[in-house]
């Protein structure tokens, strides 16, 4: 098959600076960056790709099928970002799983639209967030034991996200990542997600939701002191910081009325407050 990114790639307008959290920041080592941007570029194409509402879902697995083709392939170039990945990981002891494992969660995407429960969103969570924190560590050549608090966290933060767009995903792609057992428990349906304002059913479920992930955030607050490298403790402590105010947000503001999201005050304090905390964290020892 012969096409190029050019073909497959369908930008969504979307890019770092429109994230919820830091991506590839200032306070990464400078040498390390752009191997951060190289995977992001990645990701933003995949998802990009998922999200598409003009391809078939067929189409879209075709068109993330190659990327991994040509990720794999030494000798293909035709997919640019793909190949651009391929030489990070050349260059740096990072597994192709971290790249290959997203894929996973965007071929689901593109495929399933519904999820049983949290253990079902959890496995989604497996392949569709832990991976990023996971590249970001074995970058870094942090010790694989902080990967349990890394994935807690950006499990985490990939519930905060699916609550800040529960009714866009709904609306616009008909995609629920709000556990179906818990809408019936609460005696409604996805439907529920398209009114102008949650009912106090909703509300309840949202509520267990961001119960469940601050059992998540618990795990998470530990990787901070897990790690060695100063400037990724920082921007870990960071991000920590920024998940704990959006789930306190979200507890407060309807995600139905309006998108959830912190002003720049806010995520100002919030990265304060990471770095402070960062930086009165003990440094782990090379074998801790």
């Amino acid at each position: 098959m012969s096409e190029t990114s050019l073909e497959i790639a369908t930008p969504s307008g979307k890019s770092s600076a429109t994230e919820n959290f830091p991506v590839g920041s200032a306070l990464i080592r400078a040498e390390l960056r752009p191997h951060v941007h190289a995977y992001y570029r990645w990701a933003r194409m995949a998802d990009d790709i998922a999200d598409n509402p003009s391809l078939s879902p067929g189409d879209k697995v075709r068109r993330l099928d190659l990327m991994e083709a040509v990720l794999k392939d030494p000798a293909r170039q035709d997919v640019p970002v793909a190949a651009a990945m391929r030489e990070s990981l050349k260059q740096k002891p990072v597994p192709v799983e971290d790249c290959t494992d997203l894929l996973i969660a965007f071929r689901w995407d593109a495929t399933k639209q519904r999820y049983d429960d949290w253990a079902d969103l959890m496995r989604y969570c497996r392949y569709s967030a832990s991976p990023v924190g996971r590249f970001l560590l074995d970058l870094h050549g942090e010790d694989p034991a902080g990967k349990q608090y890394s994935d807690a966290l950006c499990d985490a933060l990939q519930v905060i996200n699916h609550l800040q767009d529960c009714k866009a995903d709904y609306l616009q792609m008909n995609r629920v990542y709000v556990p179906l057992d818990h809408l019936q428990a609460a005696g409604i349906s996805v439907e529920a997600l398209a009114e102008r304002t949650a009912s106090p059913a909703l509300r309840r479920v949202l509520d267990r939701l961001l119960d469940e992930t601050d059992t998540l955030m618990a795990l998470a607050r530990q990787l901070p002191g897990a790690l060695r490298d100063t400037r990724l403790r920082c921007e870990s402590a960071i991000i920590v910081t920024l998940a704990g105010a959006l789930i306190r947000k979200l507890r407060r503001r309807d995600p139905l009325a309006g998108r959830v999201k912190l002003n720049k005050l806010e995520i100002a304090w919030c990265a304060l407050r990471g770095i402070a905390w960062a930086l009165l964290t003990r440094r782990p020892g090379r074998g801790a």
